[in-house]
């Protein structure tokens, strides 16, 4: 019995099977989008069937790395594709927007129309969420914070949640902002290389705890109210640093007595 030979193409549903375990929220729906958008071309059979190569898959690969990791709109992405000719999926987290690579997420600059693609908000939500401080440019840019807010805020929308009502969210993060600017002062007026770092890895610290606890309150009011609690999202600092889970909070790694907290502490209570 003669073993046929192996495919050299793929269906729409086998390529949906390879990209759905590192993009969950990939569907057949979004395939067919962006090959009418022109950001992907598969071959057809004689009977019409898309028939997807291995160029093709690492190229879907790209473009949704792209739009998950740094949130750029697919005009964009398909401006890169075009200046790049095919790349390498590995290369969609990395590289400089001059070399044909999408930019790190923290450098990312998009105009306001731009911004609006992005997102799927109005102009009149953009000027909203401006006028209540929620979204900040630099110039006429916007960054990486601003793609984000607005399109959370966008999400939020979809339940009626409009930007007057976000005023004590951007409130509780700015004053949470300075009690971290606070407790890491002392340090940073050590000037020195390694006092900074070390203020840095503490003020994520912090952070990270801080979402811990508002999360934590919130499931808490949540199930006050008989309602079910929400999947837990916001990150665990200790576990994620493993010098600081094996050392007591408060303590630097090998447990010497960590003088930022303590000083640090007094400076927030001031």
């Amino acid at each position: 019995m003669n073993a046929q030979p192996a495919r050299s193409h793929l269906g729409i549903g086998e390529v949906l099977a390879r990209l759905r375990p590192e993009f969950p929220d990939i569907t057949i729906s979004k395939i067919r989008f962006l090959e009418s958008a022109g950001l992907i071309e598969p071959a057809r059979s004689p009977s019409r069937y898309r028939q997807f190569d291995a160029a093709d898959v690492e190229r879907l690969r790209y473009i949704l790395t792209a739009q998950r990791d740094q949130y750029l709109p697919l005009r964009v992405i398909k401006e890169h594709l075009a200046r790049a000719g095919q790349p390498d999926a590995g290369r969609a987290g990395g590289g400089d927007s001059g070399g044909g690579q999408p930019a790190r997420r923290g450098s990312v600059l998009l105009s306001r129309r731009e911004l609006l693609e992005a997102t799927g908000i109005e102009e009149d939500q953009l000027a909203e969420l401006e006028t209540y401080g929620l979204v900040r440019r630099t110039g006429r840019q916007y960054g990486k914070d601003a793609l984000e807010v607005a399109g959370t805020v966008a999400a939020l929308a979809g339940y009626g949640v409009q930007a007057r009502h976000l005023r004590g969210v951007r409130a509780a993060a700015e004053r949470e902002t300075s009690l971290i600017e606070q407790v890491i002062a002392p340090t940073l007026r050590q000037r020195n290389p390694a006092a900074r770092e070390h203020a840095c890895r503490t003020a994520r610290d912090i952070a990270a705890l801080s979402l811990r606890l508002h999360g934590a309150l919130v499931e808490n009011a949540l199930a006050e109210a008989g309602l079910p609690a929400p999947q837990r999202p916001w990150p665990d600092a200790r576990r994620a640093d493993p010098a600081a889970a094996a050392a007591p909070p408060g303590a630097a790694p090998g447990g010497r007595p960590d003088g930022l907290t303590r000083h640090g502490m007094e400076g927030a209570s001031a």
